[in-house]
């Protein structure tokens, strides 16, 4: 059942059957970008496309969107919008092409800007919507890109990933509908629901968390962790998708306003050395982070009312076993087979998760030697 919902200025569709939502939209010519061939073969791609032609509206296809989306695909995907001049930019897919139409975005409305570095701080962030609006409709349940204010794009020479955040990137519209996000494979489901849980347990735990962002964040990690191993297990399970991609989708809203820790600062790093996906490095850190940060007083509060919640005895532990169920492995070590390449890196991976913005809202501000020492343990399982 389609729910609407409007949050300040933008459109919020969720619950089954709300693609037709896109009939409604008042565009004249989109620019759909989509990363493989998964929603072509899924046959989502035509059917969007067909609901925008049945508004009336012109349609063209951006495709190609990495799994680590990179500045040089960006760059392509403004130019052909440059040349389709479209008034609605539709990110449909994963966060790769999210995150990638959002930023294409950006340097189709404003072509005197030429490189990643001309948006990042210091320098001002452009003013979007002279030329375009930007929806979202998610195919996994877990990045949020739909109701997020962030992008993480890759440096095409380093690989090392950019991340930044405006609330000027924020979608317009959102079309969360479940039945989209059925031809994620197990793997993929998996990974991404981990990430979600992730969103929504360092959103609690930020030092920046306030009662509207706990409501949010509470009901989506306890969602989570009964739901995802039901999506895992059984794709076609669309109870437990809907319930999935509207859980991901609180999270979001809870860490867009609040932040998140060094789970994901730590994640992006490994991405962007390692070129580990991003909700399995997710998956793999949570757990040793929710140990470290339960030295803190307040944190150790949070984690222990979710797992009272949830019916667990530890939330760490109950995390681990999740990710057993999901067969997540343990360590690093068990996806980066290179140990003394990762050791040899580990002061470099320090100072580039601890610079990570995504530091400062974690409930310890660790030191770089802490940070060494977790990396380790996330690799060595100690």
């Amino acid at each position: 059942m389609m729910r609407p919902m409007k949050l300040a200025g933008s459109e919020l569709m969720f619950g089954e059957g709300c693609l037709e939502y896109i009939k409604t939209i008042k565009a004249k010519r989109v620019s759909i970008v989509i990363g493989g061939k998964s929603m072509e073969r899924s046959g989502m791609l035509a059917k969007v496309e067909g609901y925008f032609h049945e508004a009336g509206a012109e349609t063209m296809v951006i495709s190609g969107v990495e799994p680590d989306p990179s500045f040089q695909t960006v760059m392509r995907g403004a130019s052909e919008m440059m040349t389709f001049q479209p008034d609605l930019i539709v990110g449909l897919g994963g966060g790769s092409a999210m995150d990638a139409a959002k930023t294409m975005w950006i340097f189709y409305e404003h072509p005197e800007l030429k490189k990643m570095e001309d948006i990042l701080p210091p320098n001002e962030f452009p003013k979007l919507r002279a030329k375009a609006r930007f929806c979202c409709i998610p195919s996994t349940s877990g990045t949020a890109s739909e109701v997020s204010r962030s992008v993480v794009i890759s440096d095409n020479e380093t690989g090392m990933k950019h991340g930044l955040g405006n609330m000027e990137m924020m979608p317009d519209i959102a079309i969360c509908d479940p039945e989209v996000t059925a031809s994620m494979p197990a793997k993929i489901t998996a990974e991404t629901g981990m990430d979600a849980l992730t969103h929504a347990l360092e959103a609690l735990a930020s030092n920046r968390a306030n009662y509207v962002s706990d409501i949010l964040a509470t009901q989506a990690a306890l969602d989570i962790m009964e739901t995802l191993p039901k999506a895992y297990e059984n794709g076609q399970d669309m109870k437990a998708r809907e319930i999935m991609v509207q859980a991901s989708m609180v999270a979001g809203m809870a860490f867009t306003n609040v932040s998140l820790g060094i789970v994901h600062s730590m994640a992006h790093t490994i991405g962007g050395f390692f070129h580990v996906a991003h909700g399995l490095a997710d998956a793999i850190l949570l757990p040793y982070i929710i140990d470290f940060n339960s030295a803190d007083e307040t944190a150790a509060a949070v984690y222990a009312g979710i797992a009272e919640k949830a019916g667990v005895k530890e939330l760490g532990a109950a995390v681990k076993e999740l990710n057993k169920t999901l067969n997540i492995p343990e360590t690093f070590k068990d996806v980066i087979a290179d140990e003394e390449k990762y050791m040899g890196m580990l002061d470099e991976l320090a100072k580039v998760a601890l610079a990570d913005g995504c530091t400062k809202t974690n409930p310890i501000i660790p030191t770089l030697d802490q940070l060494k020492e977790l990396f380790v343990k996330a690799y060595k399982g100690e």
